[in-house]
């Protein structure tokens, strides 16, 4: 293990070598502040309504953090959606294109070093973004006076939320030795479980109640969701460390196949 922070900022580097990170960070920056400027634009434009109609008891109830916070939160999960499988892609893939996979593996590294150590050089560029994230509802606490543990607390849960994408794009880097063929495995994988919901939903109406309770809690979006309204339960944090920690171990069975072939 102790290995992994040299793989990791071996990884990194070679991500900020590239023009590839600089965009991806410069696009979400762009995205974040489109996003939070229009959840800010829905809000005021909903507090004129209600002070329109004279609406004082709505007013007094109204609070930044579930009217705003955490609509621009649940926002950023959905295009960590999309920019995560193009992140990770190349995590093994690279490694298998110009032929140092093999130098790699017969290296004293253990396997568990190279997959902790590529997992952990992602998760760290996916903590950079959320930090932006981060920067934005902080403005707030300027102008405004949003709730400073509910803030946090849905702020953990985008972290935990990038971080699940990342070991899941990370199991899809492992099984390609195509950049494409790892980003559409990674973004199917995570459309599947953003609409699994749903699916539980579909469970319950058609009788299978079981069912759908087993697939509500395999979804992100619930735990995620317990997370933005200031709830931190050791239950939803174990579910985060439950699915990273199946796709690590998915991701190291894979990458220790190809000793033996």
């Amino acid at each position: 293990m102790k290995h992994v922070p040299t793989i990791a900022m071996r990884e990194l580097r070679s991500l900020f070598v590239s023009p590839v990170a600089y965009a991806v960070l410069s696009l979400f920056a762009a995205l974040a502040g489109l996003f939070f400027i229009l959840n800010v634009a829905a809000y005021n434009a909903y507090v004129m309504q209600l002070r329109q109609f004279q609406a004082t008891e709505q007013l007094a109830q109204l609070n930044l953090n579930d009217q705003l916070i955490g609509g621009f939160f649940d926002a950023m999960t959905s295009v960590l959606l999309f920019l995560v499988p193009g992140i990770t892609m190349g995590l093994f893939v690279s490694e298998k294109t110009n032929g140092t996979q093999e130098l790699l593996m017969t290296s004293p590294l253990s396997v568990w070093d190279i997959v902790l150590g590529k997992f952990a050089a992602a998760a760290a560029f996916v903590t950079i973004l959320v930090a932006m994230v981060g920067a934005f509802p902080g403005l707030l606490f300027v102008y405004g006076n949003p709730e400073l543990g509910k803030t946090l607390s849905g702020l953990l849960g985008v972290l935990l939320v990038g971080w699940t994408y990342v070991a899941i794009g990370t199991f899809a880097s492992s099984v390609t030795r195509s950049h494409v063929v790892s980003f559409l495995v990674a973004f199917v994988l995570l459309i599947v479980m953003a609409l699994l919901p749903a699916i539980s939903g579909l469970g319950v109406m058609t009788g299978v109640g079981g069912l759908g309770e087993v697939f509500s809690w395999l979804s992100t979006g619930t735990h995620f969701g317990e997370l933005l309204t200031g709830l931190i339960d050791t239950a939803d944090i174990i579910y985060f460390v439950v699915i990273i920690g199946s796709f690590l171990l998915m991701t190291r069975a894979a990458v220790e196949s190809v000793r033996w072939r």
